[in-house]
């Protein structure tokens, strides 16, 4: 797998774990334990492809992974050609139960294979582009009849645009405006139309006075701008968008009337997705066990309780894929260990190959885990980090540098994150030299 990962590439992922962060691409190259998730979320993938809509929800503790398993699915999803935006549920910056804010976040980290966030203006220009395109394929128009070209052009917009202004005609508007005001080369116009179907606030009024359009978004259009999105991405070449609500627990910290918003409105979303409103949307939502079976979070909406029941055994080896809910078991010693093995194959350093052997992965794992008191799923992202920069990077660079006798394992507080901090004050006083 390692081989078939550019330099660039590799790079990019070291310099993520280098910082203790997520890599954002080439995430096959890390994967460990997903295996048992490919042909469920293929099937998923194609269902999506072919006009239908998924909802997963993933369920796993601090560290098990969720983040990297989504980036991960983003990854498989955009290489079959679909969009994909990651939101990252917050109590203050993106609260659930406003959905206007949700869909602008879902915009501004809309990507796709070949665009990176924010893709709507690609997509847009890819939209207007591809009906020129299906209007000469006809053969019933000159390419170079730039009048009937363009009439055509707008008929056949107005029949794809049929389904979307029945739901939300201002979205409809700002298209066609959008559309208008690129071809007449009004790029300030553009600009201000692309924002306001992306869902940004205080569009100067003068602009959205050419589209006809009022005000901004409100939590009940942000749902009717998702299904014009979806037919803009779908006309434009992509089948489908994966939208992953990425830490949905955080709503349990909420005052309890917002929190109840939330609850419902995610359970209005859900309701949505199974109802066929969204075809070509894949939602994931990802959260704590807390938050799903605790008092404060899906338990408290006895039906989004209901509609997220998973029979999970007491053995992870036969959870469903397929399932409603799936479960991110979280790391072992031994997995773990096969993560830092993949890790030194992406280093790609014959030093490194030479005198960081998979005992010594094995060593750093145990004792990293140590350190935040026997807590192993807790301890990924740290031992990724500890690997990459302070073992990894000095064996690249001192030819005589042991990790076994010079590297002394130490962990600060301020490089903790709060689940972190609170395993390692859980640890036992025990020195765990390495």
């Amino acid at each position: 797998m390692t081989a078939d990962v550019s330099a660039r590439r590799r790079r990019d992922i070291i310099d993520a774990l280098r910082r203790g962060a997520v890599p954002m691409n080439g995430l096959d190259a890390l994967a460990v334990g997903l295996d048992r998730f490919v042909t469920a979320f293929d099937e998923d993938l194609d269902r999506v492809s072919g006009g239908g809509s998924v909802f997963k929800a993933v369920r796993g503790e601090y560290g098990a992974g969720k983040t990297f398993l989504t980036r991960w699915l983003a990854e498989r999803a955009k290489r079959r050609g679909l969009a994909a935006a990651e939101v990252q549920i917050s109590e203050t910056e993106t609260p659930l139960h406003r959905m206007e804010t949700v869909y602008r976040r879902l915009v501004e980290r809309l990507s796709t294979e070949q665009f990176p966030p924010s893709a709507l203006r690609p997509v847009l220009d890819g939209w207007t582009f591809a009906l020129e395109e299906d209007v000469l394929a006809t053969g019933q128009v000159a390419e170079d009849d730039a009048e009937a070209l363009d009439r055509a052009v707008g008929d056949l917009m107005e029949k794809r645009l049929a389904g979307v202004a029945r739901d939300t005609s201002a979205f409809a508007a700002a298209l066609r405006a959008y559309r208008s005001a690129v071809s007449t080369g009004d790029p300030a116009t553009a600009d201000g139309l692309a924002a306001w179907l992306g869902g940004q606030p205080h569009v100067a009024a003068a602009v959205r006075r050419t589209a006809g359009v009022k005000g901004d978004l409100d939590h009940f259009g942000a749902l009717s701008f998702l299904q014009g999105l979806l037919t803009v991405l779908r006309d434009s070449g992509h089948p489908g968008l994966l939208l992953v609500l990425d830490e949905v627990e955080t709503l349990q910290r909420m005052r309890s009337d917002a929190r109840d918003k939330a609850l419902n409105a995610l359970r209005q979303l859900v309701d949505e997705v199974h109802s066929g409103r969204f075809p070509g949307l894949f939602l994931v939502i990802t959260g704590t066990p807390a938050f799903y079976d605790g008092p404060q979070g899906a338990q408290r909406l006895a039906p989004l309780a209901q509609r997220l029941a998973t029979d999970f055994g007491p053995d992870a080896r036969w959870d469903n894929p397929r399932a409603v809910q799936i479960r991110l078991p979280g790391f072992t010693v031994e997995s773990l260990t096969a993560l830092g093995r993949k890790v030194r194959g992406l280093y790609g350093s014959p030093a490194v190959d030479a005198r960081v052997d998979d005992a010594y992965l094995a060593e750093l794992a145990t004792a990293v885990a140590g350190r935040l008191g026997g807590k192993v799923g807790v301890a990924p992202r740290v031992y990724l980090k500890k690997l990459v920069a302070d073992v990894l990077d000095r064996v690249d660079q001192f030819p005589d540098y042991d990790p076994r006798q010079h590297y002394a394992l130490t962990l600060r507080s301020d490089e903790l994150t709060d689940v972190e901090r609170n395993a390692a004050a859980s640890a036992d006083d025990i020195d765990l030299p390495l």
